[in-house]
């Protein structure tokens, strides 16, 4: 795992122990990046080019540095400014150079706005820093007292492990109960008394104190921008972000070694069953690759792979040539190697053939593909959700919980097939997707009309699926009827309701029908699929909390826009938990869609244009036709896609015994978080193959069983490993917090 931190703070207060002392804890394995009463370190595998350092100071030009290079020995003064990003960043030298020249006068968008993902830190003088977070949520911000100011990092377990904070069970709650509800969910972590800095925002500590400001302010209002703009606007923002990660610095020296001694390749792509991940892979595929690594004097690059070169000094023999006696050939010229291939990787699905249609049908949305060497995995048992559960304490530590974790096995063999960078397609349905909730919006907007088209595409699937009676009457009057209330109801009183709903157990996060699971989904909080398991006092402590919220003032952001903002946090920090649980050493994984520029981008396409059936595949495609890709089928990415159910039913079932020790003696009943005696009935039915499961089991019990071993893991873990200075732990390394 990798992360930034440092600190803001004044002198130490007289009396102070001695860990209390700025000069004495520092992280453990750390790279400092600037010194002084504000220092800044890197901790983790970070590469040169990540680590980008700008340092302005009066009456000089700015100085570029790429790397971690030793700190300045010339003291910083008032009006010393520096730079610092960290992540992959697009920027030249002098775009960084000309953005702190800028960030002088206190604007900042513009340090978010270049290709890439990566965290800004921005030091004026010797008290003030600042820190911004992205627009998607991936890359968090978090702070704590300490010391008589403010530490920082952009993960929550280092600051935990510094201040010795307990565990939040009241935010564990508020997690399992309403995963997408920021009145639920606050600003809090896991951690007692570790914040975090809403995605958008800066945080400044001034003279250590923390202060919170929008930097992206978006209330939700649609841009006057056409659908053609947008498009273009889309195109070209998808392309920088995939350019720049294929014409990067070759990153075949930071792979991993394989088994068989050959280096991973440089660069790879996801190629699953969606359209997303074969937009990226047909945009990479496009690019032509940066330079490679120079190659030493026992070997040569020939299309990613090293192979054996001549020895030093030794002779090498020249052929003849025959045309004239005793002639030598003239030296032909040197080969030129052909593209290099990109590792396009698929798992395979349980129980089908690995060469069968159903298993290569990614290769379908990826015509012609010439440059793409494509890898089948073939699913195993080792690769089945839950596959982890028999072991709690085998993975590895994620700095917060998510379903991710249960799903870390697959994602683990995916991604060590694939490339020292490699690209994938997670956060295109939450970004170009329209939320069920936009249709209230198209309401408050007076365009009622613009409502027809996904109306009547819900009644279509569930005419199929449920009959002529719930297709053509039910589904339309129930969904109409739903946005038209969400359209109407105060923001204090949908959050009452949701506090009723949560009390009484009414807490079905999905439909039976299409059109149902759409109904349910448009109101302002909505419940999660682990809800129904929680115990009454967990439930009450989220209503609580839903209450108090209803007493502050109301966003002026529509609903569906704000649940939509917000799903888009929920995926983002899934993805991240998936980064830290699944990526291999060495390699770095990339979701061009979750950048700023494309979150940006996305924005400016209507909603009426987002809520057409199929609007996904249709802007990919016309994406990828602004990019040249012109001979794509008109009904591209529209087949049917493999079940996700049956490989999680069956994982479930396979480590039925591992589950249920696990829940024999949990953390989660320990703390008062669940109604044991119900989860242990869902697990036996859930395990039963012929039972029939109410709809968002599989995900509710997703969320209890990596919960449990997130906790299981973080209980194991030593108190202070993540730093040098502190005092030897009297106690255990994290105890838990009261509800509230």
């Amino acid at each position: 795992m990798r992360w930034l931190t440092g600190w803001s703070g004044s002198a130490p207060r007289a009396g102070a122990p001695e860990h209390e002392v700025l000069g004495v804890v520092r992280p453990i394995a750390a790279r400092p990046l600037w010194a002084g009463p504000n220092p800044l370190w890197a901790v983790g595998d970070w590469r040169p080019e990540e680590i980008r350092l700008v340092t302005l100071r009066p009456g000089a030009p700015a100085v570029v540095a790429t790397g971690p290079v030793a700190p300045d020995a010339a003291p910083d003064t008032p009006a010393t400014t520096r730079l610092a990003v960290l992540g992959h960043c697009g920027a030249s030298d002098a775009e960084l150079a000309a953005g702190l020249a800028a960030a002088r006068g206190g604007a900042v968008r513009h340090l978010t706005t270049w290709p890439g993902s990566y965290t800004v830190v921005l030091r004026t003088g010797i008290r003030s820093t600042l820190l911004l977070t992205d627009l998607a949520g991936a890359l968090p911000v978090f702070h704590t007292p300490w010391c008589g100011g403010t530490a920082y990092a952009t993960a929550a377990l280092p600051l935990a492990d510094l201040v010795g904070a307990p565990l939040d069970t009241g935010h564990l709650a508020a997690r399992l109960a309403c995963p997408e509800s920021p009145e639920a969910l606050g600003t809090g972590t896991p951690y007692a008394g570790v914040q975090r800095v809403p995605p958008g925002h800066v945080l400044a500590v001034r003279g250590g104190r923390p202060y919170l400001a929008a930097y992206d302010e978006y209330g939700g209002v649609p841009l006057p921008r056409g659908e053609a703009p947008a498009v273009r606007e889309l195109t070209r923002a998808l392309l920088e972000s995939v350019r720049s990660r294929v014409r990067a610095p070759a990153a075949a020296a930071y792979g991993a070694q394989e088994p068989d001694g050959d280096a991973r390749p440089r660069l790879g792509v996801d190629l699953s069953y969606g359209t997303a991940s074969a937009t990226v892979a047909l945009l990479a595929a496009a690019v032509p690759l940066g330079p490679a690594p120079a190659a030493g004097p026992a070997q040569v690059l020939r299309a990613g792979r090293a192979v054996p070169g001549p020895r030093p000094g030794a002779v090498v023999e020249r052929s003849r040539s025959g045309a004239t006696k005793g002639s030598w050939a003239r030296p032909a010229a040197a080969e030129q190697p052909g593209p290099e291939l990109l590792t396009a990787v698929t798992l395979g699905i349980p129980g089908e053939d690995p060469a069968g249609p159903a298993v290569l049908a990614p290769t379908a949305l990826n015509p012609d593909g010439p440059r793409l060497r494509h890898t089948v995995l073939p699913a195993t048992p080792q690769t089945l959700p839950f596959a982890d559960a028999a072991d709690p304490l085998a993975g590895r530590l994620t700095d917060e919980p998510g379903p991710e974790l249960v799903t870390a096995a697959a994602a683990d063999a995916r991604f060590g097939a694939g490339g020292a960078d490699h690209l994938t397609g997670y956060g295109a349905r939450q970004v170009l997707d329209g939320h069920p909730a936009r249709l209230a919006d198209l309401i408050r907007a007076g365009r009622p009309r613009e409502l027809l088209p996904p109306v009547a595409a819900l009644a279509g699937a569930d005419r199929a699926a449920a009959g002529v009676l719930a297709g053509a009457v039910r589904t339309p009057v129930t969904v109409l009827r739903a946005a038209h209330r969400l359209s109407r109801i105060r923001y204090a009183e949908a959050l009452d309701d949701a506090a009723v709903r949560l009390t009484a157990r009414r807490t079905a996060a999905e439909g039976a029908t299409a059109g149902a699971g759409t109904a349910e989904g448009l109101a302002w909080c909505v419940p999660g699929p682990a809800a129904r398991w929680l115990s009454d006092e967990a439930l009450s402590a989220v209503a609580l909390r839903l209450r108090l919220a209803a007493r502050g003032p109301a966003p002026a952001e529509p609903p569906g826009a704000r649940r939509a903002r917000h799903a888009l946090y929920r995926h983002a920090a899934a993805y991240r938990t998936l980064l830290q649980a699944a990526e291999q050493p060495g390699q770095r994984l990339h979701a061009p869609f979750l950048d700023n520029q494309v979150v940006r981008a996305a924005r400016l396409l209507p909603d009426e244009i987002r809520l057409q059936p199929g609007a996904r595949h249709t802007l990919l495609h016309s994406v990828l036709a602004g990019a040249g890709r012109t001979d794509l089928p008109g009904d591209w990415g529209r087949g049917a896609r493999p079940d996700r159910t049956g490989p999680a039913r069956t994982g479930l079932r396979l480590a039925a015994d591992g589950i249920a020790e696990l829940f024999d003696r949990p953390l989660l009943a320990e703390a008062g978080l669940i109604d044991l005696p119900a989860v242990r009935r869902s697990l036996r039915l859930a395990a039963d193959p012929n039972a029939v499961l109410p709809p968002g089991t599989l995900a509710g019990l997703a969320e209890l069983v990596s919960t449990e071993l997130w906790l299981r893991r973080v209980r194991a873990r030593r108190h202070g490993s993540c730093w040098t200075g502190l005092p030897l732990a009297e106690r255990a390394a994290l105890t838990t917090a009261r509800l509230g």
